[in-house]
């Protein structure tokens, strides 16, 4: 059994022990409902940054990676200052779950919708600390989603939704085979892999040079 295989069956049975769990926790009150995504809509781009830009900045990330959430708390803001915002670059973050903890934060994020994923996406990392290890993820997940209008009803909904698993786990061993990442936080720039949260100043050597290489100053 490839390790690909396995972790996709062990995925699938602890996604599935969750969507038990869940039920067994109540909730206080939330925000304004909003149904979950479609599978269209919940496998639209992530993405910060003008449409149109020069340069793309592919972002591979494990939202229970604490080296990612240290690059998206951090380290992207200084990016986002001086290249996203500018319109050169355009982040496209790309799911790389690497436990199923992951697994399930990345479904409900992209259950959440276009509109509303990349602010959920930013909160989980900002709040990785509590959440990871309160020693029940599922029900501290499910309350901090529904600010984002995913109640206990639609996070078991998400995290039964066996097609968006497997293609979240097909698109990871898409990129592992194309890339060859094997670890997270991994980015592509122009072709180029980067790996690990690195200095601002690495991140702007390989930005600029694939600026340059369009002609863009």
């Amino acid at each position: 059994m490839s390790t690909y295989t396995a972790f996709r069956d062990k995925a699938r049975t602890f996604v599935a022990v969750l969507t038990v769990a869940a039920g067994l926790f109540a909730l206080a009150p939330h925000a304004a409902r909003a149904e979950v995504a479609s599978m269209e809509n919940a496998l639209k781009e992530m993405s910060i940054g003008k449409a149109d830009a020069p340069v793309v900045m592919n972002d591979y990330s494990s939202l229970t990676c604490p080296h990612c959430a240290a690059f998206h708390t951090t380290t992207l803001n200084q990016i986002k200052k001086d290249y996203v915002d500018t319109g050169k670059v355009r982040v496209v973050f790309h799911d790389f779950p690497l436990d199923r903890i992951a697994l399930a934060a990345m479904m409900l994020t992209r259950c959440a919708g276009p509109e509303r994923s990349v602010d959920l996406y930013d909160m989980l990392y900002q709040t990785q600390g509590n959440w990871t290890k309160s020693g029940q993820p599922l029900p501290a997940l499910t309350a901090l989603v529904r600010f984002y209008g995913l109640g206990e009803d639609d996070v078991l909904k998400c995290l039964e939704n066996q097609d968006l698993m497997q293609t979240i786990l097909d698109r990871r061993e898409s990129a592992s085979k194309q890339y060859g990442i094997n670890s997270t936080p991994s980015f592509v720039i122009d072709g180029k892999k980067l790996d690990g949260n690195l200095d601002y100043g690495d991140f702007r050597k390989a930005l600029d040079k694939a600026l340059a290489d369009r002609g863009v100053k």
